[in-house]
C-alpha cells in the first residue's frame, strides 16, 4: 500500500510539474505579446488562471526569480541589449568569456562525431537506436541514442507522433524503447550543477556544413546570444547566413546543441522548430540560473 501511495504521488508530482511548465509557457507567450505594456503580476496571473501569489511562486520555483526579472530577460529588449553589447563585439564576448563556472557550458563536455557517408546515405540500416522519453523544464522530449551517443533529441507531447519522427529520420534502423547511460548522462543538462557532468557524445548524421555549423553553436555559453550573421562568421564564411539559418533549422538535438541562443540581428528571437515561445522560454530561463548562480 505505501508503495502504491508513492508511486501516485510521484506520478501527481510529475504531471503538476507538467501543468505548471505549460502555465509558464503560456504565461510568456503572454507577456511577450505585450511586454510593451509591462503588465503586472495580477494580470498575467490571471491569463493563467491562478492567484498572483501562487503564480509568483511558482514561477519563481521554475526560473529562479520573480515574473517581473524575468520579463526584462525574455523581452526583444533584452535581446537587443545583449546583442549591442561590448560594441557590437558579441561574438568574441561570446567565445571568450564564460570559460568559468556555469557560463562554459557546452564546450567543456558536448562532443560531435558525425556518421559515416554510408550511414547518413543508407537511412541508418546496421544502425542499433535505443529510445525513450522523459519529462524537461520546457515540456516532454523523446532522447535517442546509438553506441557511440545522442542522435535524437525533440520536444514532443505526442509520443506516438514523436516515434515517427525518429523512425522517419533512419528508415532501416533497428528501435529498442530502452533508457540507457548515455540518454541519461544527456538528460542531466538539466540539471542545476551543471559542472558536474561527464562527457556527452553526440553521434549525428550530417552534411560537412551542418556538422560544422552545429559545432559553432556549442562554443556559444550559456546567457550568451549571437546572430546567423555572427555564426557564420565563425565558421569562416560571413556570406553563408541564409545556409546557417538552414543547417541550425536541421538541428536533430535540442538544447544540447544550443540553436536556441541564435536570433535575428534585429535582436527579435527568430524561428526555432519548437516554436518561439518555448524558445523565449529557455533563454529566459537561462540567463535567470546564470544570474541567479552567479548573484
Amino acid at each position: 500500500m505505501k508503495i502504491e501511495i508513492f508511486i501516485e504521488q510521484r506520478v501527481n508530482s510529475m504531471n503538476q510539474k507538467k501543468i505548471d511548465y505549460y502555465r509558464i509557457e503560456k504565461a510568456i507567450h503572454y507577456i511577450r505579446q505585450h511586454f510593451r505594456q509591462q503588465p503586472s503580476l495580477d494580470e498575467v496571473a490571471a491569463v493563467v488562471n491562478v492567484s498572483a501569489f501562487h503564480f509568483q511562486r511558482m514561477f519563481t520555483e521554475w526560473a529562479g526569480v520573480s515574473p517581473k526579472k524575468f520579463m526584462q530577460y525574455i523581452s526583444v529588449e533584452y535581446a537587443k541589449d545583449l546583442l549591442k553589447a561590448d560594441n557590437s563585439k558579441l561574438l568574441d564576448v561570446a567565445y571568450q568569456t564564460g570559460l568559468s563556472g556555469t557560463g562554459r557550458l557546452h564546450d567543456l563536455f558536448v562532443n560531435i562525431e558525425g556518421m559515416t557517408p554510408g550511414e547518413y546515405k543508407n537511412g541508418g540500416a546496421d544502425l542499433a537506436i535505443n529510445y525513450s522519453f522523459a519529462d524537461s523544464p520546457f515540456g516532454q522530449l523523446i532522447v535517442a541514442s546509438t553506441v557511440k551517443g545522442i542522435c535524437h533529441m525533440f520536444f514532443e507531447e505526442d509520443q506516438d507522433r514523436a516515434v515517427h519522427d525518429l523512425r522517419s529520420r533512419f528508415p532501416k534502423a533497428c528501435f529498442s524503447q530502452v533508457t540507457d547511460k548515455r540518454q541519461q548522462k544527456a538528460l542531466s543538462i538539466f540539471q542545476e550543477d551543471w559542472r558536474q557532468l561527464k562527457n556527452i557524445k553526440l553521434h549525428l548524421a550530417g552534411t560537412p556544413f551542418q556538422l560544422k555549423v552545429w559545432q559553432s553553436l556549442l562554443k556559444i555559453p550559456m546567457g550568451a546570444l549571437v546572430t546567423y550573421g555572427g555564426v557564420a562568421k565563425n565558421i569562416s564564411n560571413p556570406t553563408a547566413f541564409r545556409a546557417v539559418g538552414t543547417a541550425i533549422g536541421c538541428n536533430p538535438v535540442a538544447f544540447l546543441i544550443p540553436c536556441h541562443r541564435v536570433v535575428q540581428a534585429s535582436g527579435k528571437m527568430g524561428g526555432y522548430m519548437w516554436g518561439e515561445n518555448k524558445k523565449s522560454a529557455i533563454i529566459g530561463w537561462e540567463a535567470a540560473k546564470l544570474k541567479y548562480s552567479t548573484s
